[in-house]
């Protein structure tokens, strides 16, 4: 019965408190009663805090979006993570191009040049889908992480601390209010009742110094917590170099990886390289290695080509026919036209009023053009 009692007594208590507040920040609203002002240090660091608060939320939702731009893989990361559970693998968007790529490369033939550096381009999307893994992971873990715990952790508890400090001070100023009427009243009625009036008066400024030190109290810690802020900015300045540096790493992969799938598409003739069907002009090859007799000459552009070897060029002036070494990948351009493996042998003779950089090729009874600068004549 006491315990009900006191509930009681409490919960009125309560209300009657709330009932303060509110009739208090009503009046404020409406100009009808005057409000404490916080000083203006504690005003500054309260707005430092939104701010930080405000910009963090922004920077990390967009990092979120930067990272994982799927908004329905964002949400079930979310979903996982608050059910505390591993998000299921699934593959990236580079490494799922990556395998499609190597998928292709394999149905069309890895012995064919597309297919070959379908394979190659396959591969090098694979590494930067595993790159992209380890950037994601790294923020997540370095830059991500740190700034969440602001939200949810520090932030929350400055914001109680603020609303608490926000009831204090209306705590402190309805008890201004308070003694204000109470004056007001004694000096109306100062010969009525005077005995009960100074004892309100007594009671209402008693209950002033103990809202005025309650509100100070609150307001020193408010203020502790706050100037954490300089702290927490400091922590993520190192986060961000964590993050720019997670960022470096990644792109300088990425980078590299592109490097060495250059120069292995690079080592394929120029043919496969352009999307072209011009088919009077001889393919070239970037890069050509010394055959028989031959001499590299070097271009303006950089790219190093190798003239026909004096015995490609003998075989015009031969009525017959000779054995030749394929040194590249050859896809016909056309039903005229012969393709070629690399390291096969293949007969090629010399057909009058054909151009001078192709040659006609047998293999079998297959037979078509071939660009002399992808042979090696046989002795």
């Amino acid at each position: 019965m006491n315990i009900m009692d006191f509930n009681v007594k409490k919960l009125a208590a309560d209300a009657g408190t709330f009932l303060s507040r509110a009739v208090q920040f009503t009046e404020e609203k409406l100009g009808q009663a005057e409000k404490t002002e916080l000083d203006a240090h504690l005003e500054n660091l309260l707005s430092k805090a939104e701010c930080t608060k405000i910009w963090t939320e922004k920077i990390m939702k967009q990092t979120e979006v930067l990272l994982q731009p799927n908004p329905n893989a964002r949400i079930e990361e979310f979903v996982y993570e608050k059910l505390d559970r591993k998000a299921p693998s699934r593959s990236n968007n580079p490494e799922l191009l990556g395998q499609y790529m190597i998928d292709a490369g394999t149905e069309f033939g890895p012995g064919t040049a597309y297919g070959n550096a379908l394979i190659k381009c396959g591969e090098t999307q694979k590494r930067i889908g595993t790159a992209d893994r380890e950037l994601i992971q790294t923020s997540a873990l370095n830059f991500l992480t740190p700034l969440r715990n602001f939200i949810e952790g520090d932030y929350k508890t400055i914001a109680k601390e603020r609303k608490l400090l926000q009831n204090k001070r209306l705590d402190l100023d309805a008890a201004k209010t308070r003694l204000k009427k109470a004056k007001a009243a004694e000096a109306r009625n100062s010969q009525l009742n005077s005995a009960r009036l100074e004892g309100d008066n007594i009671m209402s400024e008693q209950e002033l110094r103990t809202t005025q030190s309650e509100f100070d109290r609150q307001a020193e810690i408010t203020r502790l917590l706050l100037e954490g802020i300089s702290s927490t900015h400091a922590h993520h300045l190192r986060c961000l170099n964590d993050f720019v540096e997670a960022q470096m790493t990644y792109y300088a992969q990425c980078y590299q990886y592109m490097l060495d799938l250059q120069k292995q598409l690079g080592s394929f003739p120029s043919n496969y390289l352009c999307n072209n069907n011009q088919t009077a002009a001889t393919p070239t090859p970037s890069v050509l290695p010394n055959v028989i007799g031959s001499s590299a000459m070097a271009s303006t552009s950089g790219l190093v080509i190798t003239p026909p070897p004096a015995n490609l060029n003998d075989v015009k002036e031969y009525n017959g026919s000779r054995k030749a070494r394929v040194l590249y990948d050859y896809d016909a351009a056309n039903s005229t036209e012969l393709s070629l493996l690399a390291d096969e042998v293949i007969t090629v003779f010399s057909v009058v009023g054909m151009d001078s950089d192709w040659l006609m090729g047998e293999r079998g009874n297959q037979k078509g053009k071939v660009p002399i600068t992808y042979l090696e004549l046989l002795n």
